[in-house]
């Protein structure tokens, strides 16, 4: 009887691990296209790294993002995200921009992650060069992402002044 039941779910299984590949290769190829540093102080453009924070249930995970600029005051954020340390999701989003004050872009947003992941999720934050802060609510959850810029950027950042100050 289990291995009935066991031939039955394994193709299952195994669509549903091809697919989570297939999506965070697609990720992958983003983040590692996107640029290391910020091109400017006020750039929020590039990789972001960090963690979500679910203030319903106390879940947490970590948290990769690019953000892009497809247009003036839109950004397009999308995200990997890991649950449980061993799922991982991907999904994009589109960011308003309101005009940045003292170097802090704010952003809001929506999108529908679909019925499996809570469906409508809404979004409301900030982002500097250094620092991605928001908050998201949908029907059944809340909580925050907190992301910065990846450790390798402050060393690039590094050795790009030091190689331009030896020359």
């Amino acid at each position: 009887m289990v291995k009935r039941s066991l031939g039955r779910v394994g193709p299952i299984l195994l669509i549903a691990a091809m697919a989570m590949l297939v999506g965070c290769s697609s990720f992958n190829r983003e983040w590692n296209a996107a640029p290391a540093t910020p091109a400017s102080p006020s750039d929020i453009t590039g990789r972001w790294q960090g963690a979500w924070r679910s203030r319903a249930d106390g879940h947490t995970g970590s948290l990769k993002c690019v953000v892009t600029e497809p247009s003036a005051d839109h950004y397009r954020a999308h995200f990997l995200a890991t649950y449980w340390k061993i799922f991982h999701f991907e999904y994009t989003t589109d960011l308003s921009a309101k005009p940045a004050v003292n170097g802090v872009i704010p952003l809001e947003g929506s999108e529908n992650l679909g019925f499996f992941a809570g469906g409508v999720y809404h979004y409301t934050g900030h982002a500097s060069a250094a620092d991605f802060l928001c908050d998201y609510k949908s029907k059944y959850d809340f909580g925050t992402f907190t992301l910065t810029r990846p450790r390798f950027a402050a060393y690039d950042i590094d050795s790009k002044s030091s190689r331009s100050d030896s020359q």
